[in-house]
């Protein structure tokens, strides 16, 4: 692998849509682009986390995270190390730590971050919460237990804790404004 994106952020922060316009502009100048968007389905770990995330309860919460977990580490185990993959782009990486008990996400992500790649390409979407809920609203799918407006509060609370070390972009903009920003950091660091 030669680039390493990574886009993160609340629900309904556009993480989808930024990680094909950037796929899109990097394509455009000729690269091959492998995306994973975590929870996949294309393996038992991300379907589990998909399944718990659909689910409410501490237990449900928790194996959520750890079956993300192991769905974001299958994917760098097959493709970080791939030297035939040149752009990998992440939807969705290792801030699921955040949703861990506070007595261990800290240490968690930084265990996390130590041992996973990491890039200078780590993008964190940004997003009012009550924004969130709005987009969420409108996409008309089956809510998860993070999607509602106290755990949404909560969670960007809870990720300034951990996006220190990130690009922190404003997902309250229009995704082309957005995109912008990000490609001209990932540009910068081809």
């Amino acid at each position: 692998m030669r680039k390493f994106i990574v886009i993160d952020g609340l629900d309904g922060s556009g993480k989808d849509t930024q990680v094909n316009l950037i796929a899109e502009a990097y394509q455009k100048r000729g690269r091959a682009v492998t995306i994973r968007s975590h929870p996949c389905n294309d393996n038992r770990f991300g379907r589990k986390s998909k399944q718990a995330l659909l689910k409410t309860g501490k237990i449900n919460h928790i194996k959520a995270t750890i079956y993300f977990g192991l769905d974001a580490i299958r994917s760098v185990h097959k493709y970080c190390f791939n030297k035939d993959v040149d752009v990998l782009i992440f939807s969705r990486y290792i801030l699921a730590v955040m949703y861990l008990p506070d007595v261990v996400n800290t240490v968690v992500y930084k265990v996390v971050t130590f041992v996973l790649p990491t890039s200078d390409c780590m993008f964190f979407l940004d997003i009012t919460p009550e924004e969130s809920l709005r987009r969420i609203g409108s996409r008309h799918e089956e809510t998860e237990m993070f999607e509602n407006i106290d755990s949404l509060r909560e969670n960007r609370e809870r990720s300034k804790k951990f996006t220190y070390n990130w690009n922190v972009v404003s997902a309250d903009d229009a995704p082309d404004v957005i995109s912008e920003k990000i490609l001209a950091k990932c540009f910068e660091t081809d």
